[in-house]
């Protein structure tokens, strides 16, 4: 299970977004457990790394959609 961090960095990536140093050394991890890889100076994330993002974001849509659907009850 990757950790929101790990998370943050694919998203990053798949938007183009550039990295802080600091950041450098957790994508060697990325790069390792087959999310992302190294093309020149840039990165991408492969199939498994895309497949990561979309299922976050989906997780985050249904929790959205319990959150706004589940009845609120207020206790008198």
């Amino acid at each position: 299970m990757l950790r929101d961090e790990q998370l943050s960095i694919l998203r990053d990536i798949s938007h183009s977004v550039a990295f802080a140093d600091d950041r450098q050394g957790k994508i060697g991890q990325l790069i390792a457990d087959g999310y992302v890889m190294k093309d020149g100076d840039l990165f991408e994330l492969t199939a498994k790394g895309v497949t990561a993002v979309e299922e976050h974001a989906a997780a985050l849509s249904e929790n959205e959609v319990e959150q706004t659907s589940a009845p609120s009850y207020r206790l008198v």
